[in-house]
């Protein structure tokens, strides 16, 4: 298995053959964000996008079509609303066969909507093959969490924004997206949602784009120690063994 942090929280996940792609966000500019990393390389093959929620930095229509004619699994809320593009909506506890790997749509504490794009819950998604996935796309912390995907190799965890604070809804901050790492107990935690994107008038250096990251190590080695978490910048990728 190999997992790509391409940015925020667009991950490329290769597993048994399958490779499948997080709320692709592939452009450098996206209204008032700019990419601090541009995206590299050509626009990856993949066989399915996963799409979590209908917020603009998680579905990015301009985005969907550079990957021409792929898949689309999405909250069955916005699935009317991506009728250009080969959609199929999902419900929470929904199952899609990708070749010898599953997608499971699970519960997500965040607002989905977006009206009158499209109404529809936040989901996240169990990747489940010869290794497991989870996705947390945005999310807060809930009950149910503990133990959703159990003998969970890889947590992709948000722990930041695009900007200087987390802004309205509910997110996890670094502090919280360690106790979120505790209670999913995966092998490898890897955050994401970080890092990528700054409003234009903010400088590429700005501490909010590298913090979070060194907050979350700091939080979770005392929340989680037996969770080994790997920082991946915008463009690197991880083998799972």
């Amino acid at each position: 298995m190999v997992v790509r942090y391409i940015g925020h929280a667009t991950v490329l996940v290769e597993l048994d053959g399958v490779r499948l792609l997080t709320d692709p966000l592939l452009r450098n500019r996206v209204a008032h964000l700019r990419r601090v990393v541009s995206v590299q390389g050509p626009t990856p093959e993949v066989d399915a996008v996963l799409i979590s929620h209908g917020h603009h930095d998680h579905l990015d229509r301009p985005s969907l079509r550079r990957l021409e004619g792929v898949r689309v699994v999405a909250p069955a809320g916005l699935a009317p609303a991506l009728s250009e593009f080969d959609v199929v909506g999902v419900d929470q506890g929904d199952e899609l066969e990708f070749g010898p790997v599953t997608v499971r749509a699970t519960y997500a504490e965040h607002e989905g909507g977006r009206p009158p794009f499209g109404s529809g819950t936040a989901l996240a998604y169990a990747i489940i093959g010869s290794k497991r996935v989870f996705f947390a796309a945005d999310t807060d912390l809930f009950d149910e969490m503990t133990g959703l995907v159990p003998d969970l190799d890889v947590a992709l965890v948000p722990i930041w924004g695009w900007g200087p604070s987390l802004g309205r809804g509910k997110h996890l901050d670094p502090e919280r997206a360690a106790e979120a790492v505790r209670r999913l107990a995966p092998r490898i935690a890897i955050p994401i949602h970080w890092g990528t994107y700054r409003p234009f008038h903010k400088s590429a250096r700005a501490p909010f784009l590298s913090a979070p990251a060194d907050a979350f190590r700091r939080f979770a080695a005392e929340t989680a120690p037996d969770v080994e978490v790997r920082i991946l910048q915008p463009g690197e990728e991880l083998a799972v063994d």
